[in-house]
């Protein structure tokens, strides 16, 4: 048997029956003959409790200081999960994100992994012991100073784990049973998914699905590292995500891998933009300078008695402030009149491979948004995507139109989220 890699989300060790209910499961992997790694995530809200109290603190905490903090909750997680396990009969070693040899760069509260030197972890694992990770953090590669990796951290240091030890597989425990067509929150009669490509999950991630997050689905397909999202609260199989099926399982691509939507995104209309070479450039270099990553960008035919256009783009609420900051110090330079936020708007995603070869796909799509009184706002496409922005009230009911519109309703037993978070 090989060596796996498994990575248990905050609602999983939630307290200390949740920590045993996890090492017991991670004790049956060491009985069936693998080599065993762990990366464990803060215990519940820990996380949010902590930057809450950083926040009474210092209105703007450093970020070096902010990020030696919040790794805290990860390394409470790692010490206890190793004592239940050793109270289990069975030896268990703890390491920190540095420890583990994760290297990182030095941008702090969302540093991005650029090498893991696992030398501690394969020592432990020959010695016949199982590693426990603290997941979600690292060490910079200059400075030495301790990093956390930002949202999907863990499932990130786990997948990069997997890929560096040479994992058979990386298992993603969550509160959920796999990957569905759709948020079960929303949608209760969605479909769990057995088996979902790389390229639709990217797809599925980038949209909005929170279940494995972006970062972690890229990482996993560079390197080839099958990934498992199961239960921590079940028995059942989950949801494969690798380039082609598992085992003897022969599963056929789907048309629609399922519906996908985000209501944390703003839209930033900038008003009467001279239509001429050069603007456009101007004012994604302005907010690409100030880091912030946008989504879709739409840019209205110019008016031919003004020449100046209009250009909306979409990006994190977080980031908000931040960009209309940017661009207001941009603004004598490029020439804009004025610029509108909006934060009230969702986005609704359509996934699937299958859709390049079936015409009909996008018309449903907006037959079923028009039948359900969905106003668009602005569209995107790729090959295996559509996407829509809407108001965010219209948000859950366009998600389930569309669901139903595909024949994605399962007519058995509803999704079930066993920690009440979908994660």
């Amino acid at each position: 048997m090989g060596l796996v890699v498994q990575k248990y989300g905050g609602s999983s060790v939630a307290d200390a029956e949740g920590i045993k209910r996890v090492a017991k499961r991670i004790v049956d992997a060491k009985k069936n003959g693998h080599q065993v790694v762990v990366v464990v995530s803060a215990m519940g809200d820990t996380t949010d409790e902590l930057i809450d109290l950083a926040e009474q603190v210092s209105p703007i905490p450093a970020g070096r200081e902010f990020d030696m903090l919040l790794t805290a909750g990860e390394r409470i997680s790692m010490a206890l999960l190793a004592m239940a396990i050793k109270n289990l009969g069975h030896e268990a070693q703890s390491f920190t994100g540095s420890q583990a040899g994760v290297i990182t760069d030095s941008v702090h509260n969302k540093a991005r992994i650029i090498d893991v030197t696992p030398g501690r972890i394969r020592t432990a694992l020959d010695e016949g012991n199982i590693a426990i990770v603290a997941g979600f953090q690292g060490v910079s590669q200059d400075k030495k100073d301790i990093t956390t990796l930002g949202r999907g951290g863990s499932d990130t240091t786990a997948v990069a784990l997997a890929a560096a030890l040479d994992a058979e597989v990386c298992e993603i425990y969550t509160d959920v049973d796999g990957v569905f067509t759709a948020d079960p929150r929303v949608v209760k009669k969605a479909k769990k998914i057995d088996w979902i490509s790389f390229e639709d999950m990217l797809e599925l991630a980038a949209s909005g699905s929170k279940v494995l997050l972006h970062r972690c689905v890229e990482y996993a397909r560079r390197y080839n590292i099958p990934i498992h999202v199961r239960s921590s609260f079940s028995g059942l199989q989950g949801t494969w995500v690798s380039n082609e099926p598992q085992g003897d399982r022969k599963v056929e691509q789907a048309i629609i891998s399922g519906v996908a939507h985000d209501t944390s995104e703003a839209k930033i209309t900038v008003v009467g933009v001279p239509d001429k070479p050069g603007e456009a450039a101007a004012i994604f270099r302005a907010v690409a300078d100030a880091e912030i990553n946008i989504d879709m960008i739409v840019q209205n035919v110019s008016a031919a008695s003004t020449g100046l256009t209009d250009i909306s783009f979409t990006l994190p609420k977080a980031e908000g402030r931040k960009a209309i900051d940017a661009l207001e110090k941009a603004k004598t330079a490029i020439g804009f009149d004025s610029l509108r936020y909006d934060d009230q708007i969702g986005k609704i995603s359509l996934v699937g491979a299958g859709m390049k070869t079936n015409p009909g796909v996008t018309a449903d799509f907006f037959r079923a948004l028009s039948d359900a009184g969905v106003n668009i706002e602005l569209i995107s496409t790729s090959e295996i995507r559509i996407s829509v922005v809407t108001r965010a009230d219209d948000v859950n009911e366009a998600v389930r139109a569309v669901h139903s519109a595909f024949g994605l309703d399962s007519d058995s037993d509803e999704a079930v989220v066993y920690g009440g978070t979908g994660r």
